[in-house]
């Protein structure tokens, strides 16, 4: 986050108490206990989620909860998303995403190339994440997505999560993107 849109944030949410309550997000770092990422381009993040697609001899990288592929990430939805951001293996869980300082929350609308969608509510099989690509046509009602999903692997979709607003998911951007 810029000077100028850190310094309105904490004007519109009221001050000391507003940091504390967003805490890194109005800091432009994650917080204390967090490990890291290096920065990472919403490009290369694309290019990296693309890599599982064809990555078990031409095929999709497998769904597992309890695996890890041969780049030492969980072959789930949250490992496949750390994977494709860089941050460390075998990666945040969904919820980790969300509460540990890798993300930062964003409106539907505001979504870009390279954001995340994630539902971190339920266990561990209610739980998702995708990765935006982009919105099919002027309407927003669907956007192409890249995830990791059960019985198929690697997929790069059509999607609607969060759309309505209902659903449990919500739009996040991550702190490690760099443009």
């Amino acid at each position: 986050m810029n000077g100028s849109r850190r310094r309105l944030a904490i004007r519109l949410l009221g001050g000391s108490a507003a940091i504390a309550a967003v805490g890194y997000a109005l800091l432009g770092g994650p917080p204390a206990g967090a490990v890291s990422a290096p920065g990472i381009t919403r490009e290369q993040e694309i290019v990296n989620a693309q890599d599982w697609l064809t990555a078990d001899n031409g095929g999709p990288v497998p769904y597992s909860q309890a695996s890890d592929w041969s780049d030492g990430y969980r072959q789930d939805c949250s490992g496949y998303a750390s994977m494709a951001l860089g941050l460390p293996p075998a990666g945040p869980n969904t919820v980790e995403l969300v509460n540990d300082g890798w993300t930062v929350p964003v409106s539907m609308g505001q979504l870009r190339q390279g954001d995340l969608v994630i539902n971190d509510h339920g266990d561990s099989d209610q739980r998702h994440v995708v990765i935006f690509d982009h919105w099919t046509d002027g309407t927003d009602q669907s956007y192409m997505a890249y995830e990791q999903a059960g019985s198929v692997g690697t997929e790069y979709d059509q999607e609607s999560y969060g759309v309505d607003g209902t659903d449990g998911y919500q739009a996040y951007e991550p702190v490690n993107l760099t443009d």
